[in-house]
């Protein structure tokens, strides 16, 4: 099944919105009356959260949209642009958090301990559910992996929140608040910077990593036919699917005797059993036809 072709995708995403619509409105109404910037803090994030899962249900509709002429690989690559979007949103709350976490650390606030560990407990349990309902599909669309990435930080937000109202109601110490933040903020800047990377190298076509280009011209060159590879390219349409094209040099006698079309077909049957690459184009050349290339490529 293709990365556009799982509709199982938008229920989870769905499930997980509804969860941490809920999750933003305990966190900001108690957050706000036990004057805890880790509570308040955290329902920011999580809304930021929410607004980046609903972009990213929209993106799972895009991307089911059928080509057009216009668009010939329709719009696939949506998933990847809201895993983007959703990196440039962690990385922004980030720096909010940061922000207020330094200034209570300056100027301490009296913290009410048992709301803040009530709160933080159950959000830290809404959101393990939502991980969980996300964990399922979260292996194969770099969109709902980016969605359970923005889950996870809200639960290790939910239970440094935690710590920090046992540490006040145990040791007094509200300072602890502000600090719980801070946690935040580190996770929140690691997640940022794992979604900007792995969208951007798909975005900058870069090779998919399960794709190794010197095994793949090995294994093409193997088949007796084939002289040589050139013009090898493989990239990253969307999360689960690869393409690959390449300028294949076989000899003259495959074109007089017929054995082209079969020799097409294990090319590709090479790519998709031993590299998972299932959409690939490859440019069938005669030796002779070689001196006409210009500006080919390695």
């Amino acid at each position: 099944m293709s990365g556009n072709d799982r509709p199982d995708d938008g229920r989870r995403l769905g499930a997980a919105l509804a969860v941490t619509l809920g999750v933003v409105v305990l966190e900001l109404v108690a957050g706000l009356v036990a004057h805890s910037l880790a509570l308040v803090s955290d329902a920011g994030h999580v809304l930021a959260d929410a607004v980046a899962l609903g972009g990213s249900i929209w993106a799972v509709r895009l991307a089911r949209r059928p080509s057009t002429p216009s668009m010939s690989y329709g719009l696939k690559r949506a998933e990847i642009l809201a895993a983007a979007a959703n990196g440039v949103v962690l990385a922004a709350v980030a720096v909010g958090v940061a922000v207020g976490a330094v200034e209570r650390l300056a100027h301490p606030v009296g913290v009410d301990g048992p709301l803040v560990i009530g709160a933080a407990a159950v959000a830290l349990c809404a959101n393990l559910v939502a991980a969980r309902v996300l964990a399922g599909t979260a292996g194969r669309s770099m969109n709902v992996r980016a969605a359970l990435l923005h889950v996870a930080a809200d639960a290790a937000a939910d239970l440094a929140a935690l710590v920090a109202g046992v540490l006040v109601v145990t040791l007094r110490w509200h300072r602890a608040d502000p600090v719980a933040s801070l946690v935040v903020v580190a996770i929140l800047c690691r997640g940022a910077w794992t979604l900007l990377r792995a969208a951007g190298h798909v975005l900058l076509e870069g090779t998919p990593e399960a794709v190794d280009l010197d095994q793949v011209r090995r294994h093409l060159e193997g088949h007796d036919e084939v002289l040589a590879v050139h013009d090898l390219h493989a990239w990253t349409l969307t999360s689960d699917a690869p393409a690959l094209t390449a300028h294949v040099v076989v000899r003259d006698a495959c074109f007089a005797d017929g054995s082209v079309p079969s020799l097409l077909d294990r090319l590709q049957a090479c790519l998709a059993d031993h590299f998972d690459v299932e959409h690939s184009t490859f440019q069938l050349e005669a030796a002779s036809h070689v001196d006409h290339e210009e500006g080919t490529h390695a």
